[in-house]
């Protein structure tokens, strides 16, 4: 390239133009400065440049310098390397934050975008379009309402077994709880629900999907007075009802968008984690989820407009027996009930004709009539177990009848045609 052919911008071409009005007063120096938004002094530093060495003067000095902010090259290779070994699969953002929490190296995210995508490591997202969709703004008060959901997902990315996590996420302020499990059902529901107003307290009401572990679906049995208006429950949705909750039902996954946008950032970010960890086991995953989701809320968590916590207190409640699986049973003349094929004999004297059984989570069973809890014991001989005996009765022979009988003539009026 030439040296005496001058390269500028649009806008350092019409700077100049300006200041060359000003140097051949045509416009005064605080007209130029008002146009190019530039102080009084700044005009006057950009017209003694230009005076001394011409339409050079309003090109930035340090054009074609080398950034004193700019990365060397060994420190970008051993970042790449660090990449490639530890955190393949990694989103810019994570890594940057992995990079500095564990190899204390401090790099922007936006840089290291730019270096993966330049090396193959990372693909330009593509913004898709999406539905229009009314938000609904975030509840006032924490414990107002709480969105719950179950993520199946491959959590240990094959190195262990299979785990659903049951999480639980505030509307108001985006405070996060969860456990893993070996499956989604009545049994994880209660004892991670449990866990939770253990912490935090018994919320005002629940948001979930119409799963059948929290919703009858199908319809009503009950068709006739008095039984008419009796809503059949779930086992879930009946411990939520005891302890005064409000169960609401989404009809689409849309409507609880904050809990599955809550799995689209767990399922990137908590997997990496537990990848980083060598997590196994389910226990494993548990224990590490205890010391990361503190963490993840110190960093996600809002403040919530209205700073009341709307959570009640749990004491002098008997969470175990809330969260078990109750059913009622009937108590025969001599005392005694079966439930899953065991024989359980009640040694207190009630009048009682049906008794409710209860099945706390931890397998302990504990029988009540009303609010009284009766005295039982397991019937382990099997000759002590009520048997009933089906006597098998044979079919007698069947009955043909003779020549000439009525029925095999069948019946003819008197002087009918024969």
């Amino acid at each position: 390239m030439r040296k005496d052919i001058l390269t500028m911008s649009q806008k350092e071409a019409g700077r100049l133009h300006v200041i060359q009005k000003s140097i051949e007063k045509e416009i005064s120096q605080r007209d130029a400065g008002n146009i190019l938004r530039l102080s009084e002094r700044q005009i006057r530093r950009i017209v003694r440049r230009v005076r001394q060495q011409g339409s050079e003067g309003v090109i930035h000095k340090l054009r074609g310098r080398q950034g004193n902010r700019k990365t060397y090259p060994g420190r970008r290779a051993k970042i790449i390397g660090i990449y490639r070994k530890e955190y393949q699969g990694f989103g810019p953002r994570l890594a940057s934050e992995k990079l500095l929490e564990r190899e204390k190296i401090k790099v922007n995210e936006e840089t290291l975008r730019l270096w993966l995508i330049e090396e193959g490591l990372w693909k330009k997202q593509k913004i898709r379009k999406k539905k229009k969709r009314s938000r609904r703004p975030r509840k006032e008060c924490c414990g107002e309402m709480i969105q719950v959901d179950g993520s199946h997902h491959d959590w240990l990315e094959g190195r262990g077994p299979k785990m659903v996590l049951m999480g639980y996420i505030d509307d108001a302020t985006g405070n996060v709880y969860g456990k893993f499990y070996d499956y989604e059902g009545t049994m994880p529901a209660m004892d991670s629900l449990r866990g939770y107003v253990r912490k935090n307290g018994i919320p005002m009401s629940i948001y979930l999907d119409k799963h059948s572990t929290y919703k009858i679906n199908k319809a009503q049995r009950y068709k006739e007075w008095p039984f008419r208006d009796q809503e059949e429950l779930t086992q879930f949705a009946r411990s939520c009802r005891q302890l005064g909750v409000e169960l609401i039902y989404a009809n689409s996954p849309q409507a609880k968008g904050r809990v599955e946008r809550l799995f689209e950032t767990l399922e990137d970010r908590l997997v990496k984690e537990l990848r980083l960890e060598k997590v196994t086991t389910l226990e494993e995953a548990n224990k590490l989820l205890v010391r990361y989701l503190p963490r993840f809320n110190k960093r996600f968590k809002v403040s919530a407009r209205n700073l009341s916590n709307l959570h009640r207190s749990a004491e002098g409640l008997d969470l175990n027996e809330i969260f078990s699986i109750q059913e009622e049973r009937v108590l025969r003349n001599d005392r005694t009930l079966v439930y899953k094929k065991q024989w359980y004999q009640v040694l207190n004297r009630t009048r009682a004709d049906k008794v409710t059984l209860h099945e706390c989570l931890n397998g302990k069973i504990v029988i009540k009539n009303g609010k009284k809890r009766l005295s039982f014991k397991k019937i382990e001989d099997i000759a002590e177990k009520r048997k009933t005996v089906i006597r098998k009765v044979k079919p007698g022979k069947r009955y043909v009848p003779p020549k000439g009988s009525y029925w095999r003539d069948s019946f003819k009026l008197a002087g009918s045609l024969k």
